[in-house]
């Protein structure tokens, strides 16, 4: 039996080893005993990614929510998880279920519990949950809940054309090519984009539970048939998402992928500019590009830093504080849409922001630099040994005075350890909860120099 915890997107594990009938089982037993905790007569949502046997854990999570008295609303096809969290919100339900492992391999699954809000569980529910699967009481209800099969692509899909200007990327006469990495969004994004008359292609276009034999992740690493598409095509944008959808990946006219990091900064400056949003803020991790401080300086509006994992972001989301808020792994939503992230939402606006600005997005992004100046980050997971771990933790303890030759303006201790150099750069160390891994996110001021950066802080991690 596992020992089952939330990290900061819900439990995973390898399909067969810990991810069994059994564990399952245990772990929504545990959910529902909360979601009863919080209305006596509850409803949940329940959906699943196209990973393997995700109908059938989706309905075995179905019978035993309902053994709780709890009235089931169940996704009769795979939906992307911001479709899941509309429906939340929108169907007032007390939570939803959704099995998926997100951009991780296809021999992984996953369960991602939602709160009432639509957003990612925080640490307060999730220790919860935890304690009462570990306690391990499966009696039912005295009446049984009901299950009942929904569709709930249309509402998500209205709920994309309130925020939108599909007028605008139709008037352009812009072409698009969409990769849903043989994920959950299919018929999604570029169903709306249709239905809008707007020209795009599909790739990746079928049910495939191995997501074509690697992590259905839209990053540089698993693009490279988008990029040929959109080069082949003549597309303004290549547009991906990963299994569930939460994530993006955006590839420029010219073929090239960009970062995340770049995405979520110039997003922010087109909705201050297009929107008009100069009562709130930004929101960002503290992994997550320092573009964006110089941007919320620019504009004059209050920058938010949070710890990794877009539950944080998603308060301040729900709270109606910034108007859009990102993490540099690829998550994003904006003010007025959701707590939770949504890479269907993102491509998107990348879509209406290359329509509406009539430049590619490498050319805005220079336009950016010149604005507010030049920022180059990265990142890299190093492993390390036990031994070598342990030297580290004790060295994250301590506040160096130097890194790579230079004064260390700023220590902090938000989510790790980030040494803000004085020229601006920094370097971010993560230890990861699961294994013996630590991230190591960078940012230079000047391009060529991040290359040292990355090697200090390796050698500052394994030293």
């Amino acid at each position: 039996m596992a020992l089952i915890r939330f990290g900061t997107s819900g439990w995973r594990a390898l399909i067969a080893d810990e991810f069994t009938y059994a564990n399952v089982r245990r772990a929504v037993t545990g959910i529902s005993r909360y979601v009863v905790s919080l209305q006596e007569t509850p409803s949940v949502i329940i959906g699943y990614d196209p990973r393997f046997l995700g109908p059938t854990f989706a309905r075995i999570a179905a019978e035993i929510a309902a053994s709780h008295g709890i009235h089931v609303l169940l996704c009769g096809e795979p939906a992307p998880t911001p479709a899941i969290s509309y429906a939340i919100r929108s169907r007032k339900t007390q939570g939803g279920i959704n099995f998926t492992a997100s951009h991780n391999p296809p021999e992984y699954s996953g369960i991602k519990y939602s709160t009432p809000d639509g957003a990612p569980a925080l640490p307060e529910a999730t220790h919860k949950i935890e304690r009462l699967i570990d306690e391990g009481d499966s009696a039912g209800a005295a009446k049984p809940g009901t299950i009942e099969k929904v569709d709930i692509r249309g509402e998500y899909l209205a709920e994309l054309s309130r925020h939108i200007d599909f007028a605008a990327i139709r008037a352009s006469g812009k072409r698009f090519v969409f990769d849903p990495l043989y994920g959950a969004a299919r018929g999604y994004l570029d169903a709306v984009l249709r239905r809008h008359d707007i020209a795009v292609t599909t790739i990746h276009d079928r049910h495939d539970p191995m997501f074509g034999g690697h992590a259905p992740e839209p990053d540089d690493e698993n693009i490279a048939e988008l990029q040929t598409a959109v080069l082949e095509s003549g597309a303004a944008l290549g547009l991906a998402t990963d299994g569930d959808a939460d994530r993006f990946g955006i590839v420029d006219a010219n073929g090239h992928f960009m970062q995340p990091n770049y995405i979520i900064a110039l997003l922010f400056d087109y909705l201050m500019e297009s929107r008009g949003w100069r009562d709130a803020g930004v929101c960002k991790s503290v992994a997550t590009t320092n573009l964006i401080n110089a941007l919320a300086a620019h504009w004059k509006v209050p920058l938010y830093e949070t710890p990794v994992g877009f539950k944080y972001v998603g308060e301040l989301i729900d709270q109606d504080k910034v108007v859009i808020g990102g993490e540099e792994s690829a998550g994003l939503s904006i003010r007025h849409h959701l707590p939770e992230k949504d890479g269907v939402l993102a491509c998107l606006l990348c879509a209406e922001m290359t329509a509406v600005r009539k430049a590619p997005l490498s050319v805005q992004l220079s336009r950016l630099f010149e604005k507010v100046g030049a920022f180059y980050p990265t990142r890299l997971n190093l492993r390390l040994t036990e031994e070598i771990k342990a030297r580290f933790v004790e060295r994250l303890k301590r506040d160096p005075a130097e890194f790579a030759g230079r004064k260390v303006k700023e220590c902090v201790r938000t989510d790790g350890l980030k040494l803000v150099l004085d020229d601006g750069s920094w370097v971010l160390f993560r230890l990861s909860g699961t294994e013996p891994v630590v991230r190591i996110y960078a940012e230079a001021r000047v391009e060529a120099e991040l290359p040292l950066l990355v090697e200090q802080g390796k050698k500052f991690a394994v030293d």
